[in-house]
């Protein structure tokens, strides 16, 4: 079962973060975008299963339907709350996975991939960096957009390369049980920061809150994945930390 989560997990984070483009999130009250990204979740979940399970249909009508709730909901609320709106999606989305997972517990064991005993920990690595960082991205850009006035000018999306870099340093220190280079990344980053934020408060309040945002994502993340990872065959990586 647990392994069928983390084949899903992995289609679940390619489809939505990383093959779903700009136009289509954008888009998605229009039928044409909809049906793409849906048959994006449907693709990913096949090719990640190695199966054509009919229950996957089910599992692309489930992240339809809850796709079709968070436009509601934005609707509704005319924008706001933008970030407790992403947490729920993507909360949603993966609870729904646990219960196709429980639903069909053998569907990677009947899947192509069922030899292989270590995918499932490999397809775990790759959802949990691409949910630090580039869902990390999204979310932090979405908590910080009310501030966005205070954002510093520097290099174009130079802060989101900045982000991106330093949750995937967090995910790899941690998974390598070496966290206790986290404080050494925090320290390394006020040093830069310190001349471009001198005594602009709302400045500093601004990269202060992203920071430990970022941070924050990248831990929480980081962690989930060696959950997991612990319920899975294990890689055979020597530990880095020794």
């Amino acid at each position: 079962m647990i392994e069928t989560f983390a084949a899903l997990l992995l289609a679940h984070a390619l489809a939505d973060f990383v093959l779903q483009t700009r136009w289509v999130a954008a888009n998605k009250a229009k039928p044409l975008a909809m049906l793409i990204h849906i048959g994006t979740v449907l693709l990913t979940a096949a090719a990640a299963t190695g199966s054509a399970h009919p229950v996957l249909l089910g599992l692309a009508a489930v992240h339809m339907a809850i796709d079709l709730g968070k436009l509601l909901a934005t609707r509704a609320l005319q924008g706001r709350h933008g970030l407790t709106l992403f947490l729920s999606d993507q909360a949603l989305h993966i609870a729904s996975l646990g219960a196709f997972a429980l639903l069909v517990p053998d569907l990677w064991a009947t899947g192509l991939y069922h030899t292989i005993a270590q995918l499932p920990a490999v397809m775990t690595l790759a959802s949990g960096m691409i949910i630090a960082t580039r869902a990390g991205g999204f979310a932090i850009g979405i908590l910080m957009e009310p501030w966005s006035d205070a954002s510093p000018h520097g290099l174009p999306n130079g802060g989101r390369a900045i982000g991106h870099l330093e949750r995937g340093l967090i995910f790899l220190l941690i998974l390598s049980d070496l966290a206790a280079g986290i404080g050494f990344l925090i320290a390394a980053k006020s040093v830069l920061r310190f001349g471009s934020v001198g005594d602009d408060r709302a400045l500093s309040e601004y990269v202060i809150i992203g920071t430990l945002a970022s941070f924050g994502w990248a831990i929480v993340t980081s962690t989930g994945t060696v959950a997991l990872l612990n319920l899975l065959t294990p890689l055979g990586i020597p530990d880095l930390s020794h």
